[in-house]
């Protein structure tokens, strides 16, 4: 299809020198765009700039930490020194301090937030100036997680951060619409560093790694979980032309499952006369309300 074609355009994926990133520059690449490899380790960004060239690609490497205005800044300037646009900012550097509640300091905090959080709105706001100024619409791709969306046991730091990108992604959409710029979330699920260390996945990714044994069905389409690779392709959709109805959404991909994950919503709703007090919340909550529950926490692997 003409529309998935990305000839002429020109993406930053932010750390991709390995992993998740790594699989999404390769994948936009492929489908014809010039990319900025970015990450903070220079031979894994050096690497990667090879494997993309190596395959006829066109891609160079940018060296830096997102998190801050200047690092999203050199970012763009890269995309367009070196190829005279930015058409596609996708967002997925990241880094894991988990620890629970208690055990967390402010460091913990501080470093997931910085460069989850602050490094998407950094580089979002960076790159829409650019596509603003350049005209043409553009495409916003940011990475969630499960964790943004149910909360995982360990992970204040990194669900908070994912849940703020997904509130990003939404308000984004709104604000940008005119401009012809897109953003949407991606919610992988896929064999990375973190994800392999999950008891009911390990044997799988280390087989995987060590004899490239495929993952049986009960992984791929029970929990939605495959490889990096498996998730690029949406990476690739959501940066082209076929993607341009798209925006504000929050979806989920992993091995052969695909799915769109709802917004926050009310789903009970109880009306008094006057207003609450306390005494009428605690005798009309478990009549009303209360008997909705929801539930939290990603679900145990059920192989």
């Amino acid at each position: 299809m003409a529309q998935l074609d990305l000839s002429g355009k020109v993406a930053v994926v932010t750390g991709s020198g390995r992993g998740l990133g790594l699989a999404y520059a390769r994948s936009l690449a492929a489908a014809g765009a010039a990319v900025v490899v970015n990450d903070v380790d220079a031979e894994a960004a050096d690497a990667a700039v090879r494997q993309i060239t190596g395959a006829g690609g066109r891609a160079v490497a940018e060296v830096v930490p997102v998190g801050s205005t200047e690092a999203a800044e050199a970012l763009v300037a890269r995309a367009v020194d070196s190829y005279g646009r930015l058409d596609a900012m996708v967002t997925n550097a990241g880094v894991l301090r988990d620890r629970v509640l208690w055990k967390m300091t402010d460091e913990d905090f501080d470093t997931v937030v910085q460069v989850h959080l602050r490094g998407t709105f950094t580089c979002v706001r960076a790159a829409v100036e650019r596509m603003r100024a350049q005209g043409g619409g553009g495409r916003i791709v940011a990475a969630g997680s499960p964790a943004g969306q149910r909360g995982n046991f360990g992970q204040t730091n990194y669900a908070a951060a994912k849940a703020g990108i997904a509130a990003m992604v939404r308000t984004w959409a709104m604000e940008l619409g005119r401009a012809g710029i897109t953003a949407n979330a991606v919610i992988p699920v896929a064999a990375t560093a973190m994800t392999r260390t999950i008891p009911a996945f390990t044997p799988h990714v280390e087989a995987l790694e060590r004899e490239g044994t495929a993952f049986p069905d009960g992984l791929r389409k029970g929990e939605g979980f495959g490889t990096p690779e498996d998730v690029a392709g949406l990476v690739a959709f959501l940066a082209s032309d076929a993607s341009a109805g798209v925006t504000g959404q929050c979806i989920g991909i992993g091995g052969d499952k695909l799915a769109l994950w709802s917004h926050p919503q009310e789903v009970s709703v109880a009306y008094a006369d006057g207003g609450w007090s306390a005494e009428a919340i605690a005798a009309a909550w478990p009549l009303t309300v209360g008997r909705t529950p929801q539930t939290v926490g990603i679900p145990a692997p059920q192989l």
